[in-house]
């Protein structure tokens, strides 16, 4: 049961006083160090919309948070300064934020950060193809499209977690191969009580690729990234079974 969180107070008015705007976002800075981190994902979404003083507060917010990255109201809170695109919000995330709030970690050299920048901007569809390719390119693979499974074992714990992270953060915590994980084990390890719970099946039919699939955070949890899922459970086996997701 979700608790009832009383009503932001009214933003000030544009001949509202410096001190007015200063108190209000104080007011918001205050709700959301003082809320646990589910209703800090909601109170983060309504500040967004309150205006410059709620921009402000999201960029204090975010400071705050710089000690302990990866966090999914972070995440949010980025994403919604990202999209707001105020000369404020660009040289906020520019100069505090330059590769995002996940580190983007890889012992193989790769550049995640175009990976970053689609998720940020909810394209998840562009960013589960990259995400395939990258996974392409950690397997080994000639092909930006298609890896052999038995490569899964060799791919790095850094950057399988980065991976996840990414998706993560940026779908409110909806989405990520620790999610599809997590399910599986919930459901016994089960494949074929997976598939249509994440709903890549329907009956005997699979999701037909890419108009079956939602690319939006209206998706069930877990339905993304796809992972190279029409090859069968062979990869997804490999995946979910990594050590990345130890401890």
């Amino acid at each position: 049961m979700h608790d009832v969180q009383p009503p932001l107070t009214t933003p000030p008015s544009a001949a509202a006083t410096e001190a007015d705007v200063s108190g209000f976002m104080t007011e918001l800075l205050g709700r959301l160090r003082s809320e646990s981190a589910r209703n800090q994902l909601q109170l983060v979404k309504e500040i967004a919309q309150t205006g410059t003083a709620g921009l402000e507060a999201l960029m204090q917010f975010l400071l705050e948070q710089k000690s302990q990255p990866g966090g999914i109201p972070a995440g949010t809170a980025y994403q919604l300064l990202y999209q707001a695109n105020t000369p404020a919000t660009q040289e906020f995330l520019q100069t505090h934020f330059p590769q995002g709030v996940v580190a983007l970690r890889s012992e193989r050299g790769l550049d995640y950060a175009p990976l970053q920048k689609l998720l940020a901007q909810q394209d998840f569809e562009a960013g589960d193809r990259l995400t395939l390719e990258y996974l392409c390119q950690l397997a080994g693979s000639k092909s930006p499209k298609w890896f052999y499974f038995t490569a899964v074992n060799t791919f790095p714990i850094a950057d399988l977690q980065t991976l996840n992270a990414l998706w993560l953060v940026h779908s409110e915590g909806k989405f990520g191969y620790s999610v599809q994980r997590e399910i599986w084990l919930s459901l016994g390890k089960d494949w074929d009580k997976l598939w249509p719970q994440i709903r890549w099946k329907d009956g005997n039919n699979w999701t037909r690729y890419p108009g079956g699939f939602t690319w939006d955070l209206s998706a069930p949890r877990g339905h993304l990234p796809l992972s190279n899922q029409l090859r069968g459970v062979r990869v997804m086996d490999a995946l979910l079974n990594h050590p990345a997701w130890n401890g």
